[in-house]
């Protein structure tokens, strides 16, 4: 049986901080809504000024831009994207996401489970 849904019925978790600000997580597909066994699907909604905190894990993840523009800092440089645009972020890179632009930012983020909801 196939699961759908719409991303605005999560409820979302938001992270306001010193390390991460006006961030909220939307975890639309995981192992424990959908029993998904391999990855996690969330979507990330960065406010205007709004940053991940600069961190690494041994997981790889898929990064895809759904609104807004984005810069994606690692240990290479700044990454400058925006709609449509994809990262791919490698494990053990140390990396951080700010919102770029006047509004809203938001994307896509696919891990393995075993990085957690």
């Amino acid at each position: 049986m196939a699961y759908v849904g719409r991303a605005e019925e999560v409820e979302p978790v938001v992270y306001d901080g010193e390390e991460v600000k006006g961030v909220k997580k939307r975890v639309l597909i995981g192992p424990s809504k959908q029993g998904a066994e391999n990855f996690i699907m969330r979507l990330f909604t960065l406010e205007k000024g709004g940053y991940t905190p600069k961190h690494t894990h041994p997981w790889e993840h898929e990064v895809f831009v759904v609104e807004g523009e984005v810069e994606l800092e690692t240990e290479d440089g700044v990454y400058k994207l925006s709609e449509h645009s994809y990262a791919f972020v490698k494990p053990n890179e140390i990396h951080q996401f700010r919102n770029a632009g006047s509004g809203p930012a938001s994307f896509i983020c696919v891990i393995p489970v075993s990085g957690g909801e």
